[in-house]
């Protein structure tokens, strides 16, 4: 195994993929360490998507090595075992149960792969019922419990989603674009929440606003025709000229 993926929880190197003649990534290199929280921006048709497609298992990569916590070669495996693993993704639009309750919601992620009817009518232990109530207050949604996901705003039910993923307990979560079509306090809230994920998680942030990236004050990779073009803060990249021409534009 690669030595240099030591210490890491997500560690892509030299990775590169083409569809139709169109490299999509073209040698990528990226590291991720345990707990790390990282924002990655770029314009429309850098990658981001595919890069969250190869490690997820959705997409094999032409080339490169891509490696969970240092051992796992993601190319070798589906996407059934890399969500085993402790790959957990939020694509941009929510999925939740929306005729279920906030809490059922919460409930049917926390007992994994168990038909609906056998996890709603089964007895919470008591370290599921603490577990779901650490995840409705995590996720700002503790007075909605008993409501239906359906009447959430459109913020809420992005949060609800992230708890969903939480309850799967992974090491590394992958969130797509999570503040769009969001207000500016759920924006913020957003932001808030997930720096109160990290630690405890690896978080993926891929995103367009560029004041909920500023407010997540993590590292920032940006991203063009498939490869990394700049990292640093938010200040460093948005001073960068490469970054100003193809991205910022101004």
């Amino acid at each position: 195994m690669v030595t240099a993926a030591q210490g890491s929880i997500l560690y892509l190197d030299g990775v590169s993929v083409s569809f139709d003649g169109f490299r999509a990534i073209n040698s990528l290199s990226l590291v991720l360490k345990p707990g790390e929280m990282r924002a990655i921006i770029g314009p429309n048709g850098a990658g981001k998507t595919t890069m969250m497609d190869i490690v997820t298992g959705k997409t094999r990569p032409d080339a490169g090595d891509v490696l969970f916590d240092g051992t796992h070669d993601l190319t070798r495996l589906d996407e059934a075992e890399i969500a085993r693993l402790g790959v957990g993704r939020k694509f941009q639009k929510p999925t939740v149960f929306e005729t279920l309750s906030v809490e059922d919601n919460l409930l049917l992620a926390l007992k994994g792969a168990r038909g609906v009817l056998d996890v709603l009518l089964a007895r919470l232990s008591g370290a599921e019922r603490r577990r779901i109530d650490e995840l409705l207050g995590l996720i700002r949604l503790g007075d909605r419990r008993a409501e239906m996901a359906a009447d959430l705003s459109h913020g809420q039910k992005q949060w609800l989603e992230i708890g969903m993923l939480l309850a799967q307990d992974p090491k590394v979560l992958l969130v797509d674009e999570p503040v769009a079509g969001m207000t500016d306090v759920e924006t913020m809230q957003t932001a808030e929440l997930l720096r109160e994920v990290a630690g405890a998680h690896s978080v993926v942030v891929v995103e367009h606003d560029m004041a909920f990236v500023r407010e997540l004050g993590v590292k920032v990779s940006v991203l063009h025709e498939g490869s990394v073009l700049a990292e640093g803060s938010i200040d460093h990249v948005s001073a960068d000229q490469k970054v100003i021409d193809v991205y910022l534009g101004r």
